[in-house]
C-alpha cells in the first residue's frame, strides 16, 4: 500500500510532481511574498496614534485606525494569492499564519500600557501566592480551586524560582499572541494525520486563528491544558491503524499504518509516544478540571470506529484511571461539594446552554451585536463543517467529524459557571477548521478562481473574530492609574480586611487573596444586589460588618469597572456614579486614593 501510495503521489501531473518541476515563479507568488512584508509594516505604522480613551461599546474595533484593516485585507488577499498555487512552500504559509497571529493577538499586548484582562491578573496572583507559601495556599476561599488543579501554577512558579524572576507579570503580558504561536505546531501536526496537501493543512490553520474568538488564550490554566489536549488528540490521530490522505487530483489513497517510518505495527503504541501521551494527560488532569473531561469524551468518540480501539482505548483507559484517582484525592474537596449541581445539570441539560446572571440594568446596543456576531460565528463554521462532511466523503474516515462533536456531552453535563457553550466550541473549532478547509481549498476545475472567491468568506469569518475578540476591551484594558490603585490596596490593607468590588474587573483585586477576602457584587446573590442598586451605602453595610479599625474594608471603584457594568448590563450603567457620590458624602467612607480612573474608599466602622 505504502509504495502504491507513493507511485501515485509521484505520478507525472499530480501535486507531487509539479512540486518537483522547476518552473518560473508566477506573478501572484510574488505579489503574495510582497504583500506580506508590506502589511505587517502597515499594521505596525497603524498602532502609532490610537486612543484607547475612546472604546466604548465596541471595545477596540471602534478606535484601531483604516491603516489596520487595510493590513488585515492584504493578509487575507495575500494568503488567497498563495492559495491559488500548490506549488508554494510551506515557509510562506507559515509567515502568513504567524503574520495574523501577531496582528489578532499582539495589537492589544502593544497598545495597553499593563497586562490585559482581569482573569490574567489572577493567575498572576495565585501564582505569586503559590511561591509565598511554597506550594498549597491557605485561606484561599473561593479561589481554594487552583490548589486542587494546581499543575499551570506550579509549573510557573517552578520556572519563576529557576529563572530568578520576580512575578509572572513579567511575561503574561505576552501570553495570547506566544501561546497562539506555540499551539501551532500541534495544530499542523493534527492536520497531517488527515492530509499531506500544504493548502489544506494551512488553510485550516488560517480558519483556525480567524474563528478563535472565545479569547482563552491568556495567562491560565485553561489555555495551557487547552494546548496539550490538542497535542495529545495529535498523537493519538497519527497513531491510528487507517487514516485518509487528501487526494491528488481524481485519485485518492488509503494509508494503513504509518508510511512514514515503516516500522509500524497496527493498533500498538511505541513505548516512548505512550508515555509522553499518558505524561501529557496527566499534566492536563492536574491542571484544569473541564478539559480532561473533553479529553475523555474526544477519546471515547475516536474510539467507535472497531479500527481504532486498539490505539483509542489504552490512552482512553489511562486517562480515565488518572482522572478519577485525582478527583478521589486531590480535588475530592471541590467534587464533593459541587456534586449536587453537577448531577442536577444531568437532569436539566438544556440549561447548560444558557450562560451568564440575572442582570439588574440594560446591556449596551453594541454588546448585543457582539454577542449577535460571536453566536453568528459560531454557528457559521458549524454549519461550513457539516457541509464539508456531506460535500467531502473522504472526510468522513478521518475522525475529523467525531472530534467536532465530541465536546457535546459535556455540554449536556455541566453549565461550567454558564460558559461550557463557548468552551465547547472552542474544542470542537481545530476539527471544524480542517473540515472548512478542504471544503474551500479542495482542487477543483478551477482552483485558482477556487481559492480567490473564498478570499470574501476569509473575510467575513476573520470580522467576526474581531467582534468577538475586540469588542469587549474596554472592560479588559487597564490603566496605569487602575493599577496603581489595585496595588495601593494590596500594600496597605491590613490581613483580614476586606476588598470590596463592583466587578471583577480590577487589576490586582486578588493580590493578597489569601489574606484579604474579596467581594465582588455582580457575583452575589440577586436580592444583594437589588439593595445594592436600591441605596448603595445601606447596601454595602451587610458585607463590612466585620470592619473594624484593625481590619478596615476597601472600595474600589475604576473606569473599567463602570465599563464592565454598562457593556453586561449586570448592574445599572449609573450604579458606579451613584455610589462613589453616596460614599464621598458619608462620613463613614474616607477616601485613601484617588486619580482620573480609580478611587478607593477605606471603611472601618461606623463611627461611635
Amino acid at each position: 500500500m505504502a509504495s502504491f501510495a507513493s507511485a501515485v503521489a509521484r505520478r507525472p501531473g499530480t501535486a507531487a510532481d509539479e512540486g518537483c518541476r522547476p518552473d518560473r515563479t508566477p506573478a501572484s507568488q510574488w505579489t503574495a511574498r510582497l504583500l506580506l512584508p508590506v502589511a505587517l509594516t502597515i499594521w505596525l505604522l497603524s498602532l502609532r496614534h490610537v486612543n484607547l480613551t475612546g472604546m466604548r461599546d465596541y471595545g477596540l474595533l471602534q478606535v484601531l485606525p483604516v491603516l489596520f484593516w487595510i493590513a488585515v485585507g492584504l493578509l487575507v488577499l495575500g494568503f488567497c494569492l498563495l492559495l491559488s498555487d500548490r506549488r508554494t512552500a510551506g515557509g510562506w504559509f507559515a509567515g502568513y499564519v504567524l503574520g495574523l497571529i501577531a496582528v489578532i493577538h499582539a495589537t492589544p499586548t502593544l497598545l495597553y500600557p499593563t497586562l490585559r484582562y482581569s482573569w490574567a491578573w489572577k493567575h498572576v496572583a495565585v501564582t505569586d501566592a503559590v511561591i509565598r507559601h511554597h506550594g498549597e495556599v491557605p485561606h484561599a476561599g473561593k479561589l481554594d480551586i487552583y490548589n486542587q488543579w494546581p499543575g499551570f501554577f506550579d509549573l510557573n512558579a517552578f520556572f519563576l524560582q529557576a529563572t530568578g524572576l520576580h512575578s509572572a507579570l513579567g511575561y503574561a503580558t505576552w501570553t495570547p499572541p506566544v501561546f497562539n504561536a506555540v499551539l501551532l505546531a500541534p495544530l499542523l501536526l493534527l492536520y497531517r494525520t488527515v492530509t499531506r496537501d500544504r493548502r489544506l493543512i494551512w488553510g485550516a490553520a488560517w480558519i483556525y486563528y480567524s474563528c478563535s474568538w472565545v479569547g482563552q488564550d491568556y495567562f491560565a490554566p485553561q489555555a495551557f491544558a487547552f494546548l496539550l489536549f490538542v497535542t495529545v488528540i495529535a498523537l493519538v490521530m497519527g497513531q491510528l491503524p487507517t487514516s485518509v490522505l487528501h487526494r491528488t487530483g481524481d485519485t485518492r489513497y488509503i494509508r494503513t499504518g504509518d508510511t512514514r517510518s515503516g516500522d509500524f505495527r497496527a493498533g500498538r503504541w511505541p513505548v516512548g509516544r505512550f508515555v509522553l501521551v499518558m505524561v501529557l494527560s496527566a499534566v492536563i488532569i492536574s491542571s484544569h478540571p473541564l478539559t480532561p473531561l473533553m479529553l475523555i469524551s474526544a477519546l471515547v468518540v475516536l474510539s467507535l470506529p472497531r479500527r481504532n480501539r486498539r490505539v483509542v482505548l489504552p490512552v482512553l483507559t489511562g486517562a480515565v484511571l488518572l482522572t478519577v484517582a485525582w478527583n478521589a484525592t486531590v480535588a475530592r474537596p471541590y467534587i464533593s461539594q459541587n456534586l449536587h449541581d453537577f448531577l442536577g445539570s444531568l437532569l436539566k441539560p438544556d440549561t447548560n446552554v444558557v450562560s451568564g446572571l440575572a442582570a439588574l440594568g440594560t446591556a449596551a446596543p453594541g454588546h448585543v451585536v457582539v454577542a449577535w456576531v460571536d453566536r453568528g460565528l459560531s454557528a457559521s463554521v458549524f454549519v461550513l463543517a457539516a457541509i464539508a462532511f456531506l460535500a467531502r466523503p473522504w472526510v468522513r474516515r478521518t475522525g475529523l467529524a467525531l472530534l467536532v462533536v465530541a465536546p457535546l456531552p459535556v455540554l449536556a453535563a455541566n453549565a461550567y459557571g454558564g460558559e461550557m457553550i463557548f468552551r465547547a466550541y472552542l474544542f470542537a473549532l481545530p476539527a471544524a477548521s480542517l473540515l472548512i478547509a478542504v471544503l474551500l481549498f479542495e482542487h477543483g476545475t478551477r482552483p485558482r478562481l477556487q481559492v480567490l472567491a473564498a478570499g470574501p468568506l476569509l473575510l467575513a469569518l476573520l470580522g467576526g473574530l474581531m467582534f468577538g475578540y475586540y469588542g469587549k476591551e474596554s472592560a479588559n484594558y487597564f490603566t496605569k492609574d487602575e493599577v496603581a490603585a489595585g496595588r495601593f490596596v494590596a500594600a496597605t490593607a491590613p490581613p483580614g480586611s476586606t476588598v470590596v468590588s463592583l466587578t471583577s474587573a480590577v487589576p490586582g483585586l486578588y493580590l493578597r487573596y489569601d489574606e484579604n477576602p474579596q467581594v465582588e457584587f455582580d457575583q452575589q446573590d440577586i436580592d444583594d444586589r437589588r439593595r445594592l442598586v436600591k441605596d448603595p451605602v445601606k447596601g454595602l453595610e451587610g458585607f463590612l460588618q466585620q470592619a473594624s479599625p484593625q481590619q478596615p474594608a476597601y472600595i474600589i471603584l475604576s473606569r473599567a469597572q463602570a465599563a464592565d457594568i454598562y457593556q453586561t448590563g449586570i448592574l445599572p450603567a449609573d450604579l458606579m456614579d451613584r455610589m462613589n457620590s453616596a460614599l464621598s458624602k458619608n462620613p463613614d467612607y474616607f477616601p485613601v486614593y484617588r486619580t482620573k480612573d480609580a478611587v478607593v474608599y477605606r471603611y472601618q466602622g461606623t463611627k461611635s
